[in-house]
């Protein structure tokens, strides 16, 4: 096999959460350049409509649907759409999450638990449903996507920080339980320069950010879905249980504040 063929995804199946846009649709779309069938999933039917859109002409397969991933009915209802259409499931991609700066001393429990089901629960289970499916097709790989937050010490933060650390964490454990056919790695993002970031961003802040950042400059969504690619991939075949920090470099947070 070349090096470049290590890095096709013929004959595979991805589900992919939080497709609708941002770093999911650049994932989805790499995965569907190098050959993979693609299930989007997001809460908006009509963002991922467009991906799976572009997608088919792309040449590859792909399906929209609708799935909320707080709710376990609609996980599971995800899944079975995945298995109904093609038969088979080797890649899922939690992608689904986050969580925005939070005062501790203000933060209900309830709502710190909504912002772990979202971040880690959600992922658990989808794991749980795909494994079975990855195993009876002779293998696949789960690829979490968790933050820089997990590991960076910064204010406001504990809670999206804590939920982070935890699939992470959750990463490298599940990574153990199912080794050797299915193989389980996270991406730990930096700042990524998404359309919506883009428009809120303050060009004083986006400055600072970047004078912080080591290659001096923001993430693309881009540079997410190499990564994603590249542990999907057979390329990454002797790689389970770890962490591919993509964050230009950053030792430490460069968010303001």
């Amino acid at each position: 096999m070349s090096i470049l063929q290590r890095f096709n995804l013929d004959g595979s199946v991805a589900v992919i959460t939080g497709a609708g846009r941002g770093i999911g649709r650049a994932i989805a779309l790499a995965y569907a350049e190098t050959g993979a069938d693609v299930v989007c999933a997001a809460r908006t039917l009509a963002d991922v409509e467009a991906v799976a859109e572009e997608i088919r002409n792309l040449g590859c397969r792909a399906i929209a649907v609708s799935c909320d991933v707080n709710d376990g009915a609609q996980r599971e209802a995800l899944i079975a759409s995945a298995r109904e259409q093609f038969g088979r499931i080797t890649h899922l991609v939690n992608n689904a999450g986050g969580a925005g700066p939070n005062d501790p001393l203000t933060l209900t429990p309830e709502r710190l638990e909504e912002i772990l089901r979202f971040n880690v629960t959600s992922a658990y289970h989808l794991t749980q449903l795909c494994v079975p499916h990855m195993r009876e097709a002779g293998g696949g790989n789960v690829i979490n996507i968790t933050s820089g937050a997990a590991r960076y010490a910064q204010r406001q933060f504990s809670a999206y920080g804590t939920a982070k650390a935890a699939l992470t964490q959750m990463t490298r454990l599940l990574a153990q339980d199912f080794a050797p056919q299915v193989r389980v790695n996270g991406i730990a993002p930096g700042p990524i320069l998404t359309d919506a970031l883009q428009r809120v961003m303050p060009a004083e802040m986006r400055a600072a950010m970047e004078t912080g950042t080591p290659l001096g400059s923001l993430g693309e969504v881009e540079d997410i879905a190499a990564a994603a690619l590249y542990l999907a991939s057979p390329a990454s075949r002797w790689v389970t249980g770890k962490i591919l920090e993509v964050d230009g470099g950053a030792e430490n947070s460069v968010w303001p504040g």
